[in-house]
């Protein structure tokens, strides 16, 4: 997951992820010009890491800009060959992401990209896990344990914003 907070420790981040992992970007407080012209440098690098990209939009802007899928709350989407990826926080909103190829509960734990927000923790992350019926991700508060912890309980895999640029 992309966030303005990361500056430029996000391109070592990007050099550093696994090759079979994916980017979210985000970047929300930009300009459209200046979010349009970060993401193509994003892109860029995700394309020459072989590395998924997903833009937090409309599977219509992703699509024109080039992307490989979005994220979002959509309801009724047909993509295409588009990947829909969703966030669900609770039950109700992993009822309403059934479209989705991919699922990002969070928080898993306390987050600073969260203030005051607490974490589902375990018990409240399995139970989503075990309904989902999708691939999901565990985002929040993700560190080497944590993320160990929540792909044993059988998580197709974790994201990170914080946790993968230094403090």
């Amino acid at each position: 997951m992309t966030d303005e907070r990361q500056g430029d420790a996000l391109w070592d981040a990007l050099e550093t992820m696994p090759r079979d992992g994916g980017i979210v970007f985000r970047h929300y407080s930009l300009d459209p010009t200046a979010r349009r012209a970060v993401f193509e440098q994003v892109r860029h690098v995700a394309r020459r890491r072989g590395l998924m990209l997903l833009l937090a939009g409309p599977p219509s802007q992703a699509r024109i800009w080039g992307a490989d899928g979005a994220h979002g709350r959509f309801s009724r989407i047909k993509a295409g060959t588009m990947i829909l990826s969703a966030p669900v926080h609770d039950g109700a909103e992993l009822r309403r992401a059934r479209h989705a190829d991919l699922i990002f509960v969070s928080p898993v734990f306390a987050t600073r990209s969260h203030p005051g927000v607490k974490g589902l923790g375990m018990a409240g992350f399995r139970p989503l896990l075990a309904q989902s019926g999708k691939p999901v991700i565990a985002l929040g508060g993700m560190n080497a344990r944590r993320a160990e912890r929540v792909m044993k309980s059988g998580a197709y895999g974790w994201a990170a914003i914080d946790g993968l640029t230094p403090r």
